[in-house]
């Protein structure tokens, strides 16, 4: 027999409405008399019904998290760490907490804008967006206007390593963005204090803000050692995976065979570098030094180990989950940049020649 909410009334000595407000936690109601309430849902299983709780409220209990790749650990690290947040925010007892629902976009900027539609079919919560934007003017006005929807429906939209999307205005609750050019200008400023000036970089998508960003600090760097010229002889772009790293190492061998440092999109990147210069039988770092970005879980058992950018990917990913369900306060201005630092392993070295 199903039971119903006024059989949880009934058990608990409340209204019904009592019993609706401590489930949707949306009118504050005496300790005692929420413990009441929940024992009773407790005691008889009571399962709220999640659509027709969605159509009486503005939204429902499902927060949305988007990313690029979910087998990708800087997606993984991330969506793990907002999920969990989520699941902290209500008592566990039917009372308040969120279902966060991970949407594997592929890096399609069309399934991306899909999911926000389907999450808005569904009154989400919340939506997090993880990860670098995609810069094509059409998918950015889709985008802001997307979001406009979703913030006037009552959604709470929190972005994830992600820069804020022009023209969204006040749709975004709160962004959370990687200092990716700071990085990636510490990273090659470390090589040109080694003696490096034969700097090759493997870039991620060109369309990508993330690689676009990484890049400019790599360029700084070189250009403020007056090393300008033939930066994009030396620069090539392709997926954010091994293949790319190793393939793209190879070109910039073929361009330049005296090259003495590979700098790499993440460290998926710069391990697909490794194979390749280990495959040309060239040694890392005593022939060629090698840095990726993010440290990777993997980065630090790599043979020999990365230097690389640490990204607090798990504490971004947790502070993402705690602004989706408002149990942490916004930054001032809804913006805050997070600081990569610099981790020099043993994947770097002086030029020694060949």
């Amino acid at each position: 027999m199903t039971v119903t909410l006024a059989d949880v009334a009934a058990r608990a000595r409340v209204s019904p409405a009592t019993v609706s407000r401590v489930l949707n936690g949306n009118y504050p109601v005496a300790a005692s008399t929420r413990e009441r309430v929940l024992r009773a849902v407790d005691e008889l299983d009571y399962v709220l019904n999640g659509p027709a709780s969605a159509l009486a409220a503005a939204t429902s209990d499902l927060v949305g998290i988007l990313v690029n790749d979910i087998a990708d650990p800087f997606f993984g690290i991330m969506a793990g760490a907002a999920q969990t947040a989520i699941g902290e925010g209500g008592s566990g007892r039917a009372g308040g907490e969120k279902l966060a629902v991970v949407c594997n976009t592929g890096g399609s900027p069309e399934r991306e804008l899909t999911y926000l539609t389907l999450l808005q079919r569904q009154r989400a919560a919340a939506v997090v967006l993880t990860g670098g934007a995609v810069e094509d003017p059409g998918h950015i006005a889709a985008m802001a206007a997307k979001l406009a929807k979703l913030a006037d429906a009552g959604t709470r939209v929190v972005l994830c390593g992600r820069p804020p999307v022009p023209a969204a205005g006040d749709a975004i609750a709160a962004a959370l963005t990687f200092n990716n050019r700071g990085g990636g200008r510490k990273l090659t400023e470390h090589l040109l204090t080694l003696g490096h000036r034969r700097i090759g970089y493997v870039a991620g998508p060109a369309e990508r803000t993330t690689t676009r960003h990484r890049l400019e600090g790599h360029r700084a760097a070189m250009e403020a050692a007056g090393l300008a010229g033939g930066l994009d002889r030396l620069t090539v772009h392709g997926p954010y995976d091994r293949r790319s790293g190793y393939d793209a190492t190879l070109e910039l061998l073929r361009r330049d065979p005296d090259l003495t440092a590979v700098v790499a999109a993440n460290d998926t990147v710069a391990l697909g570098a490794c194979a390749a210069l280990r495959d040309q039988g060239l040694r890392i770092p005593d022939d060629v030094s090698v840095a990726g970005f993010d440290d990777l879980p993997f980065s630090v058992d790599a043979v020999p180990a990365l230097t690389t950018v640490r990204l607090p990917l798990h504490e971004a990913g947790a502070r993402a989950g705690r602004l989706a369900t408002g149990t942490e306060a916004p930054p001032p201005g809804g913006i805050a940049t997070i600081a990569g630092e610099l981790m020099v392993r043993a994947s770097t070295g002086r030029p020694r020649g060949r």
